[in-house]
């Protein structure tokens, strides 16, 4: 493994295209390369360009690309990275390993699980099938109840706890009830060959851990690995990290610990904690200068965190000015709130209420509206559609989430991995093929008293004895189908040959029909076949080489075979590239914003009880959920929330709440959020009064009518006098 320059002379030998616009504090990050390094980066100080600059600065150094893993947290963000190097850098940066710690853990399990018992075809459960075989596991039919127990599970995963250790643990005998239950799920999960999306972290984690020939093969193979949002990681993912970069430390880690939102699914501020504990020499660089927004609303974001106990304390500043001050918008209801806000982005499109803005943010695009939770939602829906405002609700249903989607995806995972009982089970019953419950029920039981897959068992010689003649017909028909279609797409290379293959499989098992039948509305059912299409189209063009499996980012890459493809389906949850740059205004939870940003920005219903959201809970167990220590950990997060929806914005920014909100079926009187005392405005923030604001808006509109028919009528006047 090549080895970079140390950065001592780096910033003297560094090349002027690598350092050129960066700030001091960036430089310092991009040439520090020797040891561990931890950047701290402010919102809107420029991470991802410091992320992309140093990836450039270390191939420059000498390190082969291929030996530099670039780690994110999502697959959007992964593409965004990839794009940025590539102009930055150009080819050399299609060497570079940048995906996401679950696409890494995929990589890891497909090259090297086999010392796991796994073998490389293993499949990848979505959420859907968690739940289905936790109900079964569990012995329940409800399934909110088996998405309490994934929850719970998911979290001791995340953890780094097996089901014997969470049961050696748990607190209450519910704990020790779904610990029991972890443990059947995980019996089952190596029965049929199949992982959790945690499990694409903590399988990794125990590769590295227990089989040194496997560590010392990645930790060769790595030179330097670069994490983004460094803060949102879980102590298994650190773990990982750890591993992966070995004594020698050659790893820069960029986050903000003001940005961590996510405690609730496991990320831990311990793990910036330890660094400089497990590394003694690194080197922690701030990023304080913010590109993004105006002293105005940062001075409102710097208030707001400054309560919560600091690890590296520091203070975002901007060079964008002033700006217009915060504004703070009381509403009488929900209702009112969504009109106030309708109001709000006329005004400002018309260009008459803020004339510092500029024209070149005026486009739908430009607003966002922020809630803390997604039924927040439904008043804005209602008013954007009242008042023809074009508009999106960010994190709504995945692609994948679509019935039609996961009916594909169930069979083209099993044609990878025939032991995956939950794809079998689907497949073999979509479409119908006369195949019924008291059949598969009747497998089902014969492949649990033989320990077989569902596929292995109806290929079983003594499955007669188990299953009726006309029963054991229809499921070898079955059976041979899925054989031949797996031949099949192992020599399928190529977009052409894949959309063949496709279109050709459609066919066979009649899914056109299949949808048509199922609804009574034919142009739902016309909706859901042109959803297949773009699937269909979607998988050729990963055949073809025009996407990468790891980012989603359309890149021209080798062909691969259909079965290749397939195997990374599971790890994304949307396909990014349908969507495109739309001109709409975007309502989002606060969770599902970060990382992006918008000129105007509406945090709606900051109330307490909603923002930060209720603390205590009146159901307290004996866990100690209720402790002063975890409300108070419970309210910095919130805090941290509030951070993140003010840093969102670059020119304008409304704080609004409500004076009475709806709970349940009553009305209730609502109190502001602390967090908009804590935001210390004072003189400079505008108190807006909604119905003075809509009157102006009116007499703005009515003088432009007046002054338009004006106009007219001088027109007028002038053609007859010709």
């Amino acid at each position: 493994m090549s080895s970079p320059s140390s950065g001592s002379s780096a910033a003297s030998s560094a090349a002027p295209s690598l350092t050129a616009g960066l700030n001091l504090a960036q430089q310092e990050a991009v040439n520090y390369m020797h040891g561990p390094c931890l950047v701290l980066a402010g919102a809107g100080s420029g991470k991802t360009r410091v992320i992309t600059h140093k990836i450039g600065r270390l191939i420059q150094a000498g390190l082969p690309a291929t030996e530099i893993a670039a780690i994110t947290f999502t697959n959007k963000a992964a593409a965004e990275m990839r794009e940025r190097a590539k102009k930055l850098i150009g080819k050399s940066a299609k060497g570079v390993v940048i995906c996401t710690f679950h696409a890494l853990g995929v990589r890891m399990l497909r090259q090297d699980g086999e010392a796991l018992g796994l073998k490389p075809q293993f499949s990848i459960l979505d959420s859907d099938d968690v739940t289905s075989i936790l109900k079964d596991a569990g012995g329940s039919t409800d399934a909110a109840t088996a998405r309490q127990w994934q929850w719970t599970i998911s979290l001791w995963k995340n953890m780094g706890l097996n089901a014997a250790q969470a049961e050696a643990q748990a607190a209450t005998d519910n704990d020790k009830l779904i610990a029991r239950i972890m443990a059947r799920y995980e019996e089952r999960l190596t029965a049929y060959q199949s992982v959790d999306f945690d499990d694409l972290i903590g399988l990794p984690l125990k590769l590295l851990q227990e089989h040194d020939a496997v560590r010392d093969k990645w930790q060769q193979s790595l030179g330097h690995v670069l994490v983004d949002e460094y803060q949102d990681t879980n102590a298994t993912q650190y773990e990982v990290l750890k591993l992966l970069v070995g004594q020698r430390g050659r790893f820069t880690a960029v986050g903000d610990d003001d940005q961590s939102i996510y405690g609730w699914r496991g990320a831990t501020l311990d793990n910036l904690k330890k660094l400089p504990v497990d590394y003694p020499t690194l080197r922690v660089i701030k990023l304080e200068q913010n590109y993004r927004s105006t002293g105005a609303i940062l001075r409102a974001a710097n208030n707001v965190i400054a309560p919560n106990p600091k690890l590296f304390p520091k203070t975002l500043f901007s060079e964008l000015g002033e700006g217009e001050p915060v504004r703070v918008v009381d509403c009488d209801s929900e209702e009112h709130e969504a009109e106030r806000v309708v109001a709000r982005i006329q005004g400002l499109r018309v260009g008459g209420e803020l004339q510092a803005v500029g024209s070149q943010h005026k486009e739908w695009k430009d607003f966002c509206v922020l809630y803390r939770a997604n039924h927040m939602a439904k008043p804005f829906e209602k008013a954007f559609r009242k008042a023809n405002i074009p508009y999106k609700v960010s994190g709504g249903q995945s692609f994948f989430d679509r019935a039609e989607i996961k009916d594909l995806c169930a069979w083209l995972r099993l044609l990878v991995n025939n032991d995956d009982d939950p794809a079998f089970l689907r497949a073999v019953t979509t479409p119908k093929r006369g195949i019924g419950h008291t059949t598969l029920g009747a497998l089902g039981v014969f492949a649990s008293r033989y320990k077989l897959s569902l596929f292995e068992a109806l290929f079983s010689n003594s499955l007669s004895s188990a299953v009726p003649a006309k029963g054991v017909a229809s499921l070898h028909e079955f059976g041979r189908y899925v054989n031949d279609l797996e031949y099949r797409a192992k020599s399928t290379v190529g977009a052409e040959d894949a959309r063949a293959f496709l279109n050709d499989w459609l066919k066979d098992i009649d899914y056109e029909k299949h949808l048509y039948d199922g609804e009574e509305s034919e142009k739902l059912a016309a909706a859901r076949w042109t959803n297949v299409m773009d699937f269909c189209d979607w998988m050729a063009q990963r055949c073809g080489g025009q996407i990468d499996d790891t980012s989603g980012a359309v890149i021209t890459a080798e062909t691969k075979t259909m079965l290749e493809v397939v195997q990374t389906i599971a790890l994304l949850s949307t396909i990014s590239e349908r969507e495109g740059d739309q001109n709409v205004v975007t309502l989002s939870t606060l969770h599902a914003a970060k990382g992006l940003e918008w000129p105007h920005v509406v945090l709606a219903g900051c109330n307490e009880g909603s923002l930060p959201f209720k603390l205590e809970d009146k159901n307290g167990d004996e866990s100690g959920t209720n402790s002063e220590e975890n409300i108070a950990l419970r309210l910095q997060e919130e805090r941290r929330l509030m951070y993140v929806g003010i840093t969102r914005a670059q020119r304008t920014l409304s704080v609004n709440w409500v004076r009475r909100r709806k709970k349940g079926r009553d009305t209730v009187a609502g109190v502001p959020s602390r967090f908009i005392a804590e935001m210390a405005l004072d003189k400079n923030t505008v108190k807006e009064d909604p119905r003075e604001k809509i009157k102006a808006l009116r007499a703005e509109f009515a003088k432009r009518a007046a002054d338009s028919a004006e106009a007219n009528a001088v027109a007028e006047a002038a053609r007859s006098a010709l």
